[in-house]
């Protein structure tokens, strides 16, 4: 894999910035990679160049369009964006779009994968109809403004979750069972037990928040997850 490389993207009179890990031969699928409430970091930075390592063309995502001075202070930067549902969903739309227009991405199946705040715009993306063979989520927020109407959602969906995640109850959880069912969406959800959320960061121990920790053995699970879905999804 080469080095990440800079994307300039917009969504109307905002720019954007993503970063595209390359495969060292023809890539299978374009993978949209929705970071963190924190945006690009090096964990995200890594997924990248383990989903360009396993053949995948991944472009990282931004969310703002600015910088992000610290985890604490992405915090307004999303209560901002997210704040009405078209506006947050028109921003994940941007990206696609910016994958999928890439030259190298031509013709190639697109995907949306995502980690907490990301994986929870994965789903966005998918509740809003974009054209994606499969997304998937990771420790993200399952609940939404706008629920999947039906027939909107277009690909496979996975959600890797972990059970002892306080900011996602088991009644969200339901909730959202419920929503994919309305919605006739073909779906995938694994829950690992007496795990918390934003275990696939080895840096979640290091933040001090009870709601958050690492787990090796739900990081690997939910690789291993992701990479056999992708072979299904794909053919």
């Amino acid at each position: 894999m080469s080095a990440l490389e800079r994307v300039d993207y917009g969504d109307g009179d905002t720019r954007l910035t993503g970063w595209l890990a390359r495969p060292s031969g023809n890539p299978r699928a374009a993978i949209v990679v929705f970071p963190t409430i924190a945006n690009a970091t090096p964990p995200i930075e890594r997924r990248a160049a383990l989903l360009a390592d396993a053949g995948y063309l991944a472009m990282i995502a931004d969310f703002y369009g600015q910088p992000v001075e610290s985890f604490e202070a992405a915090g307004a930067l999303a209560r901002e964006l997210r704040a009405d549902v078209a506006v947050y969903r028109q921003r994940l739309a941007a990206a696609i779009a910016a994958l999928r227009d890439h030259p190298e991405a031509t013709g190639l199946p697109i995907v949306a994968i995502g980690y907490c705040m990301g994986g929870q715009a994965a789903l966005e993306a998918a509740r809003d109809g974009a054209d994606l063979v499969a997304v998937a989520s990771f420790h993200g927020l399952l609940d939404t403004a706008k629920p999947a109407s039906p027939g909107a959602i277009r690909g496979r969906v996975l959600v890797c979750h972990g059970d002892a995640d306080p900011m996602v109850p088991r009644e969200q959880v339901l909730a959202f069972w419920q929503e994919m069912d309305g919605a006739g969406a073909n779906w995938h959800f694994h829950s690992y037990s007496g795990v918390r959320h934003g275990f696939t960061d080895p840096g979640s121990d290091a933040r001090g928040l009870p709601a958050i920790a690492y787990d090796a053995s739900a990081d690997r699970q939910s690789w291993a997850a992701l990479t056999s879905f992708l072979d299904e999804a794909l053919g």
